[in-house]
């Protein structure tokens, strides 16, 4: 499935393409075998060889390409179990995705290649995508990781979050609601939204949907337990009507606090049924609104 990133308006945010400074490196970078016609079935090149290719560099570019996608998406998603993580990586890094941004960036265009296969070679997916890794591992050589990681953490950003949205979908979950603006400084994350969103909770219910969003903002979160209401919470919640429950129909009464701030309260016959209703609230608070 082809992935759709948001670049924003005609790809305004499409990060420019950094340069390889050392003309060996990049003059390599871009030298497809052909040009020289060099047999694929050897063990070793030698020290001096006059016609070096690019395929070493796409060799390194791959592994470069695999470690910064999957920082980046421990980074965005940390909650992200490695099963549903690998098939995301799998969709930046595969070629199709690889031989667009090539295309974008024109890479294609640069590459020395034996004029009798020229049209043929640069219209190939394998090799876009190739020239692109190579590219990539060039630039690693050149500069080193700190450099690359500056360049490809904002373009692969948009392409996670496309992937992401599409393996949560094959996984059978609901949509993400629309992110929240970064909180201020100082401040807990999840209590600075102000978006209105909306989710429908047939299906994740409120509690597992808290859970995403305290995850996803790293946020602490206690749930305090007790068999009556509670007396000494927020004091501009309203207080519960203390109702006791009983060993065949017990009531359970738990409060939600998000980095030692109060965000919800609930009951129920089930902990996790009060936990949900306390979820609720909490979700309020942080400006999504559900049903």
């Amino acid at each position: 499935m082809a992935l759709k990133p948001d670049f924003g308006l005609n790809d305004t945010l499409f990060p420019p393409l950094p340069i390889i400074k050392k003309l060996e490196i990049s003059t390599q970078a871009f030298t497809h075998r052909s040009l020289h016609a060099r047999p694929t079935h050897v063990f070793e090149d030698r020290p001096d060889d006059p016609s070096p290719d690019n395929e070493k560099y796409e060799h390194l570019g791959d592994t470069v390409l695999q470690l910064m996608v999957t920082s980046l998406m421990l980074e965005m998603h940390p909650g992200l179990r490695v099963g549903p993580s690998t098939k995301i990586r799998a969709m930046i890094v595969g070629n199709s995705t690889l031989a667009e941004i090539s295309l974008k960036y024109k890479l294609p265009d640069r590459l020395r290649l034996h004029p009798a296969q020229a049209i043929t070679l640069r219209a190939s997916t394998h090799i876009q995508a190739d020239v692109f890794e190579s590219f990539v591992g060039g630039l690693y050589l050149d500069q080193g990781l700190a450099v690359v990681k500056r360049w490809l953490d904002p373009l692969f950003r948009p392409y996670v979050t496309a992937a992401y949205h599409i393996v949560r979908k094959e996984h059978g979950l609901p949509p993400m609601p629309t992110p929240s603006p970064s909180p201020s400084p100082g401040s807990s994350p999840v209590a600075q939204s102000t978006s209105t969103e909306l989710m429908p909770t047939t299906t994740i219910g409120h509690l597992a949907l808290f859970n995403q969003h305290l995850q996803k903002h790293n946020c602490q979160v206690e749930w305090i337990y007790s068999d009556k209401g509670f007396d000494n919470e927020d004091p501009n919640a309203p207080k519960d009507t203390l109702i006791r429950g009983t060993k065949t129909t017990p009531v359970w009464f738990v409060k939600v606090m998000v980095d030692g701030t109060f965000y919800g309260r609930g009951r129920g016959n089930t902990k996790k049924a009060a936990r949900n209703e306390a979820a609720k609230g909490g979700l309020e608070m942080m400006g999504i609104f559900v049903w």
